[in-house]
């Protein structure tokens, strides 16, 4: 009689903890009572921190968090999360400063463990894999062979549509024994079927309504992870779920799934035509400038580069010591761009050669904007800039910000406008940088700013949408506010842009509209309607026009062109399943588009 025997690799156990929102009102006491309690256990081989580690992303919480952190006598594994991200001074850069890197790779006992980071960084959008992480987990599996190993694969996000490219990581993931996927984000302990890979989601480590927080004990043996809630100092729970660990031959199965939809591209062929996309091997957080016949920006693995406009080839690459998400700004044969590594570059725009270069305290995530030769830039360490461009000199400083600057100010006859991070919005003087005005929404949260949308200037009016659904109208030489209106069924955001003749203020709802807002109107006067219905909506990215189409950007990568008079949508492109960045209108017939995944690409518009 023939016994079939299966060995399993030895058994061991670690812990989950994740959510841990540090800068909360709860997070860091929480995290020490964890930490105090994961020190008196004598099971557990290692703790995976599963994102969301801080609440704001600031320097200073990711130092506290450390603090906390540093006493734990347990090898630790870090990620990042969207709040950690979305909203951070340094433009994440700090958190692999702080932390050492913001992925992870290790054997244990038999187990290949592997983790990524996941934004949406430094923009509102859905969840995304890093385009850098997914180029980083290619080299990781090229130089660990073996993909009969059981691996466990780590991210904030669950491996689903909540991610915009899911289906890259899980397409990566099957081609190895993944037995398992863990995540947190959702704040409860779940279980899920992601395409056929087991998955489980972690409770958040706060405390929420409760007196006491909690964290996951994760036992693999005999073929299965088991999952056991601790609650810090007090009591372990029951197992609340126990997950089969195999071997699913993904790589032998043929089970097709969803995958995003580019077809809408063939309906409007006609209308506009791919001429050449570029595929960059980090994110794309930034928007475009343009020299001569280069196409100018940034990426998070700090370079900023040209493209030839006509091909698409790359023609030049400047390496910065941070993530860029700084749109760059040209002046005759200078490009201006801020780096998270503190500096703000001058590069010549032809070759991309360093001209000077000007080192602040912290981060800098604002894009400049360039009149008469004076760069006006805003930073994360608290102070707003203007530069003489030529001579690469500080020109005047205001430094009474009350958050950190990630958006692009507006210029109004003697004024410059911008909002930042901390709910402060402010007109400053060209000339001197002399506080004009400043206004305030009102809310003590920080991540209701006006501070990722371009405000737009015109009629003597200064126009401001933001995360707490407010449209408001300000008085252009005072900061008084002549309305504000909050509209359930208008929920404006971020994203907006002028009309070419200036009746109209164009807002992007989150339910998918574009309006046409009334600059001359004494309330929100809805005076134009588009028939452009997309599907919910969140990217902050700026509308443009041409004066004949409005381009609508949206953060699944689909680009929508209508007709300014009557609101029709002529047509729509699909470049990728990202967020689109700030559009560039090169030409009548021509725009720039990127997107968060590191796709650029020029689109022909035909005049049909």
């Amino acid at each position: 009689m023939l016994i079939s025997l299966v060995c399993y690799p030895q058994p061991f156990k670690f812990a989950q903890v994740t959510d841990t929102h540090v800068g909360g009102s709860t997070g860091a006491e929480d995290l020490r009572r964890t930490v105090r309690d994961l020190n008196q256990q004598r099971d557990i081989d290692f703790v995976i921190l599963s994102g969301d580690v801080t609440e704001f992303g600031s320097d200073e919480e990711l130092a506290l968090a450390k603090q906390i952190l540093d006493s734990l006598s347990l090898p630790l594994y870090v990620l990042p999360g969207n709040h950690d991200s979305n909203w951070s001074e340094s433009g994440a850069n700090s958190f692999r400063k702080v932390f050492g890197d913001e992925t992870f790779f290790f054997r244990h006992k038999g187990y290949l463990f592997m983790g990524t980071t996941s934004g949406p960084n430094m923009r509102m959008s859905p969840g995304q894999i890093p385009r850098e992480n997914l180029v980083w987990m290619d080299s990781v599996f090229k130089a660990n062979p073996d993909k009969e190993s059981p691996l466990v694969f780590i991210n904030h996000y669950p491996l689903d549509s909540s991610l915009n490219n899911w289906y890259e990581a899980i397409d990566r993931l099957k081609q190895r024994n993944v037995q398992l996927a863990m995540c947190g984000h959702g704040h409860n302990n779940s279980v899920y079927d992601w395409e056929g890979i087991p998955g489980v989601m972690g409770r958040s480590n706060l405390r929420a309504k409760d007196s006491v927080g909690g964290y996951n004990i994760v036992a693999i043996e005999n073929g299965k992870a088991t999952y056991t809630v601790r609650r810090p100092l007090w009591k372990t729970e029951k197992s609340w779920t126990q997950v089969p660990l195999k071997n699913h031959r993904f790589d032998q199965a043929d089970i097709s799934y969803k995958r995003p939809d580019f077809s809408i591209n063939d309906q409007h062929a006609r209308r506009v035509q791919e001429v050449w996309r570029f595929q960059d091997d980090a994110d794309l957080g930034a928007g475009m400038a343009s020299y001569r016949d280069l196409i100018l920006t940034g990426n998070t693995a700090g370079q900023v580069f040209a493209l030839d406009v006509n091909t698409g080839e790359k023609v030049w690459t400047y390496q910065t010591g941070g993530k860029v998400y700084a749109t760059p700004a040209v002046w005759k044969n200078t490009v201006i761009v801020g780096s998270s590594d503190g500096t703000i570059y001058g590069l010549n725009a032809g070759n991309g050669q360093l001209q000077w270069q000007i080192k602040i305290d912290k981060a800098v995530l604002g894009s400049a904007v360039i009149e008469k030769g004076i760069a006006f830039v805003g930073g994360s360490d608290g102070t707003f800039r203007a530069i003489d461009v030529k001579r690469g000199k500080i020109k005047w400083t205001f430094d009474q910000l009350q958050g950190y600057v990630s958006g692009k100010p507006t210029l109004y006859k003697d004024k410059v406008i911008f909002g930042d991070w901390g709910n402060g919005f402010y007109a400053l003087s060209k000339k001197t940088g002399k506080l004009q005005w400043s206004w305030d929404n009102g809310h003590k949260n920080r991540m209701l700013s006006a501070a990722a949308c371009y405000p737009v200037a015109t009629n003597n009016r200064i126009f401001i949408v933001a995360p707490d659904r407010y449209m408001t109208c300000l008085d252009a030489m005072t900061g008084e506010v002549i309305w504000r209106e909050k509209k359930e069924t208008i929920r404006v955001r971020e994203s907006m842009g002028l009309s070419e003749d200036g009746r109209y203020v164009y807002v992007k709802t989150m339910d998918g509209n574009l309006l046409g807002i009334s600059t001359t109107a004494d309330s929100m006067d809805i005076a134009w309607r588009s028939a452009l219905q997309l599907p919910y909506e969140l990217t902050p990215s700026a509308i443009a026009t041409n004066g004949k189409q409005i381009f609508v950007p949206s953060h699944s990568g689909l680009i929508s062109g209508i007709d300014v008079k009557n609101g029709e949508v002529l047509w729509q492109y699909k470049c990728s399943n990202a967020m689109i960045n700030p559009i560039f209108v090169l030409r009548s017939n021509h725009v720039i588009i990127s997107t968060m995944d590191g796709m650029m690409m020029k689109l022909y518009l035909n005049k049909e």
